[in-house]
């Protein structure tokens, strides 16, 4: 049976999601993202890019290239409720599949060439998410994950694009190789310090001399300009919440103690979506008293993995709950609807100050534990965090409730 992967990737989300709001803003050049100049472009229009406008610069630069451009702030909400939209209709047509990111998917479509053909299956399910949703999105189609991809990029915007099996070669020569994936800038720039701009430059080269520059990645980079670089599919239901939970050693009703705890506990589970490279569209909160009656509440969310967004969330969520003033045995916090996806900048207010301060946080816990940096609300619960990391591969081990 000769595999067959699709990929999907919705046109410039933010702003196709912006366009189906408000009917004026087609065909405008539109910015989404922080409004202020210290804000960051989250998502731009085709027609802002030939001023060289590009997601993640800085607002106020974006703003200066392409001064006629439509400002948003844009409501993360909406694009949350389309991603879910989408992630439906493909959940209900395809066996298997992978949601990368909150606008980009992979589906396994081997074997239907026996009973619908693929690119026509896969035609007829793009045409079905266009038409149910309004948003365009476009489609690559080959034997190979990464070439699906690349084929994807350049399919767009809003078209499809069949990669036969073994034409991925030729396909992949003529690009220049920043079309390949996991070549960043860095990279970009020592290929083309060695003269190479083309990816059939690449596929000339011998193998150790792409490894005797890059090391590893010169073997993936390699491969892939090839087409023999193939990583799996990873289903989408490989691990949907990860969450913690607290069994005081005498109950109570110590609301600062409650509060403490809750806070660490949002924290750091935040900071282990954010090293998984996780990003969550619900949160829960639970509750046990005394007479061992258990409450629990949650909240549909914008996907995020960031602290100001989830713990003040998190905390609104438990003063509703908390209603009983009963005793309490235990408490819990739980994020669930996981997708894959690196910290996503809070689209509308972060600045780049912030995202600076987040990758300093993170980078000291990574080296010297989890504890190792708190915020001052959640310094009394020391004993919150410890556990390993939820998304490294291997099963959740079963974790007993530990005393405070």
């Amino acid at each position: 049976m000769k595999q067959q992967i699709l990929h999907l990737d919705l046109d410039t989300f933010f702003v196709s999601c912006e366009r189906l709001i408000d009917s004026k803003l087609q065909k405008r050049p539109l910015l989404v993202g922080g409004t202020g100049d210290r804000g960051v472009v989250a998502a731009c229009s085709y027609e802002t890019r030939r001023f060289g406008v590009h997601s993640g610069m800085s607002m106020k630069l974006a703003r200066r290239l392409c001064p006629e451009a439509v400002v948003i702030r844009g409501n993360s909400s909406i694009y949350s409720k389309y991603s879910r939209l989408v992630t439906d209709i493909i959940k209900e047509k395809v066996p298997v599949f992978e949601k990368a990111s909150v606008d980009e998917f992979y589906a396994d479509l081997s074997g239907m060439d026996h009973f619908f053909g693929t690119y026509k299956y896969a035609s007829e399910l793009r045409s079905t998410i266009i038409k149910e949703t309004g948003l365009p999105i476009s489609f690559g189609l080959s034997a190979n994950k990464i070439v699906s991809k690349v084929a994807t990029g350049e399919a767009k915007p809003n078209n499809q694009l069949r990669i036969d099996a073994g034409f991925e070669k030729p396909f992949m020569a003529p690009l220049s190789i920043k079309k390949i994936p996991s070549v960043g800038t860095k990279t970009f720039q020592t290929l083309r310090n060695l003269g190479i701009d083309r990816v059939s430059v690449v596929q000339q080269m011998p193998l150790e001399m792409m490894m005797s520059v890059l090391g590893m990645n010169g073997k993936t980079i390699w491969l892939r300009a090839n087409g023999l670089d193939n990583p799996p599919l990873v289903p989408f239901h490989e691990r949907k919440s990860i969450s913690t939970e607290r069994t005081f050693g005498k109950d109570t009703t110590d609301i600062t103690k409650l509060r403490t705890t809750i806070f660490a506990m949002a924290e750091n589970l935040a900071f282990q979506l954010r090293r998984g490279e996780k990003l969550t569209g619900c949160i829960s909160i639970k509750i046990r008293y005394s007479d061992f009656n258990t409450y629990s509440k949650q909240l549909k969310i914008p996907y995020t993995s960031a602290d100001h967004i989830l713990i003040p969330k998190v905390m609104e969520l438990f003063d509703k709950l908390y209603q009983r003033r009963l005793l309490i045995r235990l408490v819990g916090v739980k994020f669930s609807d996981l997708v894959t996806g690196n910290y996503q900048i809070n689209l509308f207010d972060d600045s780049e100050e912030m995202l600076r301060l987040y990758s300093a946080m993170d980078t000291i816990r990574n080296r010297y534990g989890e504890l190792s940096i708190q915020k001052a609300a959640g310094m009394g619960a020391r004993t919150i965090g410890r556990f390993h990391n939820p998304f490294s591969g291997e099963p959740p081990t079963l974790l007993a409730h530990r005393n405070q």
